[in-house]
Order: C-alpha cells, then structure tokens, then sequence
C-alpha cells in the first residue's frame, strides 16, 4: 500500500499524463462501424475455416478446414486468411489518426495490408 505523498503523485503523474496524451476517437468510430454492419448483416454465416469441428460430421461438412493458427504462421500472420463472412466481405474499421502511438499502429497496418495484398 502506499500512502501520502507517494500515493498521491503516483495518481497526479496519472492523471497528467492522460491529460497530456494524444486524443483520438478513431476506435470508437471503428466500433460504431462495426456496430452498423452487424445491424446491418445481421448473424452472417461465419467462413468454414473459422468454425469449431469438434464432432466428426463439422469436420466432413469442412468447418475448420483450412485455417490458419496465427501462432504457428511464419511472421504471426495468416496473410492470405479471410475472416469476414461472404456476405460482409472485407472491411477496415479502424483508421488510426496520424497523432500519437496511433502512428505506429497505422504503419504496422499498412504494412501487413501490404504483405496481404501481396498474398493475394
């Protein structure tokens, strides 16, 4: 436990660095996306690959045939992995803004649309 004064500067370095950092809604404008797509598409049917198999005749209809377990994928990555139903079809929710550690997070996007494109 820690009291006063560390307590209380650990909370004031809290607060202003959270009061300092870059501000962004880029995540909540991903959801609400997202959000109106389900409204949209309702429960589209999930890709095969992606289905559980944990009986015999999943496993003959193909659920799980296919997929690609992140992990064990050179770079961690199943780049050529489509995961949005057919009826949905590819989507980019999130835009990061060009602010913050959301620089980053667009460069490391770009770079694996790259990679995933180049799969194609």
């Amino acid at each position: 436990r820690m009291g006063s004064p560390e307590g209380d500067l650990a909370l004031a370095e809290a607060a202003l660095y959270l009061a300092m950092a870059p501000k962004s809604n880029a995540v909540y404008v991903a959801y609400q996306a997202a959000q109106a797509d389900v409204r949209q598409f309702g429960s589209a049917e999930v890709p095969l690959a992606l289905r559980n198999a944990p009986t015999r005749l999943q496993k003959q209809l193909g659920h799980g045939h296919g997929y690609q377990y992140d992990p064990d994928v050179a770079g961690g990555i199943a780049f050529d992995q489509h995961c949005f139903p057919d009826a949905v079809g590819e989507r980019q929710y999130y835009q990061p803004l060009a602010t913050g550690v959301e620089i980053r997070i667009r460069q490391r996007l770009d770079e694996i649309r790259q990679q995933r494109e180049a799969k194609r």
